[in-house]
């Protein structure tokens, strides 16, 4: 098992029922494809860096999970084709 971060920024216009869904729809992802999620750190409403579909805030979500090495190519299939999920990306974690 490998420690993996899934970082994702959702739609900061959509209410907080959806956005909780946005991030329940990855946790369940990540237990489908075998991963034990062992944290996640909602950081909260920032400011992108460049607008992204006309958006210039999004909400910052990193969930960190253990997980096989073909996880997160399934992980990131699935979470490309979301809604509302403006930018994603799933990093190792290397161990310390």
């Amino acid at each position: 098992m490998n420690k993996y971060e899934l970082a994702v920024v959702v739609n900061a216009k959509i209410e907080d029922d959806e956005r909780a869904a946005v991030v329940d729809k990855c946790k369940a992802y990540i237990e489908r494809f075998g991963g034990t999620i062992t944290n996640v750190d909602e950081q909260g409403k920032k400011r992108l860096a460049y607008e992204i579909q006309k958006m210039r805030e999004g909400y910052y979500y990193f969930i960190q999970f253990d997980a096989e090495a073909s996880a997160p190519a399934e992980l990131e299939s699935r979470v490309r084709i979301m809604d509302n999920v403006l930018r994603y990306l799933v990093v190792r974690q290397d161990e310390e």
